[in-house]
């Protein structure tokens, strides 16, 4: 068994010294590293309300006097009435642009629309009754059967197959029709296909009060 004397001792308390200095100083080190790597803003975060504020931009301060109060609610009433006069300037534009759209016009109608040729391709499907378009009702009346009796959904699915078997007949014909007119009547034109029998299908399937440009025939004048 070994015995500690005095020198040995006071070599340990010396080195417990050593110890103790050096882990201050290295706490020191990291404490001046982290506080220098992330200072402060120096100021406190603004609000949300102050930031809006700031970004619509600076508020006209509160009038001096009753005349000068009357003459800012004057400028903001006249302010509304011009933007009221703009928007209703805006309705009425486009209110007169859908008006000559729907009387075929062919500066304001959409691309699909533009041409001599789909201005014929139209009055050719205005100026027949055609089957597809009963279409849109009998969808209407699958929907509301839909909540009848399964024997009635029964019927009116059938029914529904054959008519759109019937319907998928006629769109095949009235295609080969239109396209066949087209090319009779403007022989050097580009448009036609299948892209000229889809339109005149999908025109065809519409109720006619819903077509737009509005029919310039009714069904049964010659074209």
């Amino acid at each position: 068994m070994k015995l500690l004397r005095r020198g040995d001792s006071d070599n340990s308390d010396k080195r417990d010294v050593e110890v103790i200095e050096s882990t201050a100083d290295t706490s020191e080190e990291t404490t001046e590293t982290y506080g220098s790597s992330t200072p402060g803003k120096g100021r406190p975060t603004p609000k949300r309300r102050e930031a809006e504020a700031k970004k619509r931009g600076p508020v006209a301060p509160a009038p001096l006097t009753s005349k000068e109060a009357r003459a800012r609610r004057k400028a903001n009433r006249g302010n509304k009435a011009e933007r009221k006069v703009a928007a209703a300037e805006r309705r009425a534009e486009s209110a007169d642009r859908r008006a000559r759209m729907l009387a075929g016009e062919d500066k304001y109608l959409l691309p699909r629309d533009k041409g001599p040729v789909r201005a014929y391709a139209r009055d050719l499907v205005d100026s027949r009754r055609n089957l597809v378009g009963l279409f849109m009702p009998l969808a209407l009346v699958l929907i509301m059967a839909m909540f009848l009796s399964p024997i009635i959904q029964n019927y009116v699915t059938l029914a529904m197959l054959v008519m759109m078997l019937f319907m998928a007949g006629e769109g095949y014909f009235l295609g080969r029709m239109i396209n066949n007119k087209i090319r009779a009547r403007f022989p050097d034109s580009v448009d036609g296909g299948f892209k000229l029998g889809w339109y005149a299908f999908v025109r065809a399937s519409q109720i006619r009060k819903m077509r737009a440009p509005a029919p310039r025939v009714k069904p049964g004048d010659a074209v």
